[in-house]
């Protein structure tokens, strides 16, 4: 019997070497606070039982226990990462539950041995101990495997939990790049309809031959200069929308002097709201195109800009042909911009038609008033 607890006391004592020397760089993770409250809770509550029957020292009982759990941490921590590959047929978190469950032995048997050392008689000639040594195996060996179980559940649930926090923050990312991927596209079919209308405008006077035609196209390129860099700019403020608002007008003004008129009004609060870049600029272009050109004696284009309710709100007011009878639907270019908005603001925003007497348009749109710090 001696001679059989000795090679389990050497066995014992190899691998508890090896186990150390393994986990010393996974200590952070192994002696994770929640592993080691669940470790000192049930040494707690074991320690309250055993007193009732003990005989002994309870600082002898305490740190029996202290160290058992200790180990099997150890146990549970290094089997978690070692070693790296294992057979096919084999589940790393059954080699966890059956690693806990064999040590439980031989930590036992270690802890008998360093705390009976004073003693002339070895504890396992001592049939007492002996039988204590059972009762703590046996305990050990029954409770360590279902604490593992457990432990390995929880693992898999804060995983899992983990894996779903990650894939809802890559998709959100994968849908905000969608939304700017999308804006883009958009942007850049406004882009090609504004410059190709103004061009074909320039070549109109150029072709009658108006002297006007160099004043026009000087004011056209002193306006993309302004403008072409701010084209790709996911945001722009409203304050920098009405300098190229203006700057377009001027050079329709330049044209067509006797049959436009215009005139800008914004809030000072107003002009520091984000928007979509060329977003007044389309509204004012559509007035332009098909309410101000068309009409004989052309007419007048107010554009007012203004905050309250934590909503911005731009018209421009146009006094042109209006819309056709019976519909106010919105053209190409203003479903374009409703939809910028729309995918800008996540839906909240509008864009909205209404014809006033004796002719004319009135364009409005409504978004969040989101001013940059």
């Amino acid at each position: 019997m001696s001679l059989q607890l000795g090679r389990w006391y050497r066995a014992g004592m190899t691998f508890f070497s090896t186990l150390f020397s393994n986990a010393l760089t996974d200590t952070k993770r192994i002696f994770s606070w929640r592993r080691l409250r669940v470790m000192l809770m049930t040494s707690f509550i074991l320690t309250l039982l055993f007193s009732l029957t003990w005989q002994t020292s309870h600082f002898i009982l305490i740190g029996r226990l202290l160290l058992t759990g200790t180990v099997l941490l150890l146990t549970f921590g290094l089997f978690e990462t070692w070693p790296r590959r294992l057979p096919r047929w084999v589940a790393r978190w059954a080699l966890q539950v059956a690693a806990v469950a064999f040590v439980v032995p031989f930590v036992t048997a270690f802890g008998y041995s360093i705390t009976t050392l004073d003693l002339p008689t070895p504890w396992w000639r001592d049939p007492t101990r002996l039988e204590g040594f059972a009762v703590f195996t046996f305990l050990g060996m029954l409770l360590s495997p279902w604490m593992a179980v457990t432990a390995l559940l929880n693992q898999i649930k804060e995983a899992a939990h983990k894996q779903a926090l990650t894939f809802e923050l890559e998709r959100s990312e994968f849908e905000r790049q969608a939304v700017n991927a999308r804006l883009r596209l958009l942007q850049a079919q406004v882009e090609p309809h504004f410059l190709f209308n103004t061009l074909a405008n320039v070549r109109e006077l150029v072709v009658t031959g108006s002297p006007r035609a160099a004043t026009v196209l000087d004011s056209l390129i002193a306006y993309l200069r302004a403008a072409v860099p701010r084209l790709n700019n996911p945001l722009a403020t409203m304050g920098q929308e009405l300098e190229l608002v203006r700057a377009y007008l001027e050079v329709m003004h330049t044209r067509m002097p006797d049959r436009l008129q215009f005139t800008l009004c914004a809030d000072e609060d107003a002009k520091q709201v984000t928007c979509p870049p060329m977003t007044l600029l389309t509204l004012v272009e559509n007035a332009m195109r098909h309410g101000i050109d068309p009409a004989e004696d052309g007419g007048r284009i107010d554009v007012r800009v203004s905050v309250a309710g934590g909503r911005c709100v731009g018209e421009v007011i146009d006094t042109g042909l209006g819309l056709a009878s019976g519909s106010e639907s919105l053209g190409t270019g203003l479903a374009n911009l409703r939809e910028r908005l729309q995918l800008a603001f996540n839906g909240d925003a509008t864009v909205d038609l209404t014809s006033i007497k004796p002719r004319g348009t009135v364009a409005t749109i409504n978004f969040p008033a989101a001013v940059t710090v």
